[in-house]
């Protein structure tokens, strides 16, 4: 009777320590998708983030196509694209702005020639950008610079601010996650602590005693991490569900990572509070074991 009882009472600790890292996984791999998230809208708002460059008519096309190559060369520019007055004057947009024809009206196209740039991840320095703009108005055959500097300030702002929250809050979660699954851990291997000090006893190895709890620790960090993973997977199914707007489908790659991190993080972190749960027991002197 007492035999099943140790066997039900080690097989409940196990369970209980299973669960537990599987509900810090998920919770891990929550904020990593959040934050993850959170960097790569950063990226695409920034890239969202358009600036005019109007050109000079007597900017030659040679001259042009220099002046994009050098443009397109900066570690602040995403993309160039070249628009041509009549690209912009056949525009559908430009055409509802105005009653009249324009060009009818003036006998001439008056819009100039631009590049319109698309900004990198790399625009989140405002004061790169400024000095990007002072660089571009002082090279000849540029006539006019513009770009939203207030909405890109406030995009930084907020981003910036999000991230580094995020940061905090996910940092905090896994020192707290750590220390919660390192006592589940060893609350389990204190379970069986009758089977380590029998080892002992007998004469076995310090590897001997170890080796079993190793590898029933890759066991149970994997079953964690897919526990893990399904929640993660069910959350995220429901939410595309309620708000298909948020394109999680089309994150299918970055779920993915965070996905195989859970399972590598569900071992790594069960094998090394593992071998440091039983090592502290296999080291104690027989007579301390049930003192711990």
């Amino acid at each position: 009777m007492g035999s099943r009882d140790m066997k039900s009472r080690v097989r409940r600790s196990y369970t209980v320590s299973t669960i537990s890292i599987a509900l810090v996984l998920f919770v891990l791999g929550c904020i990593g998708y959040a934050i993850s998230s959170i960097y790569c809208a950063s990226k695409e708002a920034r890239k969202g983030v358009v600036m005019f460059v109007e050109l000079s008519d007597e900017l030659s096309d040679s001259e042009r196509d220099s002046l994009k190559s050098t443009i397109a060369a900066n570690p602040l520019v995403g993309s160039v694209k070249f628009m041509s007055k009549d690209e912009k004057l056949s525009d559908e947009q430009f055409r509802r702005a105005f009653d009249v024809d324009v060009k009818a009206l003036l006998d001439k196209n008056p819009l100039p020639d631009s590049f319109d740039i698309s900004l990198s991840e790399a625009a989140a320095d405002s004061e790169a950008v400024k000095g990007f703009v002072e660089q571009l108005k002082a090279i000849k055959g540029v006539d006019y610079v513009s770009y939203p500097e207030q909405l890109l300030t406030e995009v930084h702002s907020v981003l910036n601010t999000m991230q580094i929250l995020l940061l905090l809050f996910g940092g905090a979660m896994l020192i707290i996650s750590l220390v919660l699954l390192n006592n589940t851990i060893r609350l389990t291997i204190f379970a069986r602590r009758d089977a380590i000090n029998t080892m002992k006893l007998v004469g076995a190895t310090k590897w001997f005693i170890i080796k079993p709890f190793l590898g029933r620790s890759v066991l149970q960090g994997f079953i964690a991490g897919i526990v893990a993973t399904l929640l993660f997977a069910g959350a995220l199914a429901g939410i595309n569900h309620t708000m298909p707007q948020m394109g999680i489908l089309s994150q299918l790659e970055q779920i993915a990572i965070i996905a195989a991190a859970m399972v590598i993080v569900g071992v790594v972190v069960a094998v090394v509070f593992t071998a440091v749960a039983v090592s502290r027991f296999v080291n104690m002197r027989s007579n301390k074991i049930y003192m711990y």
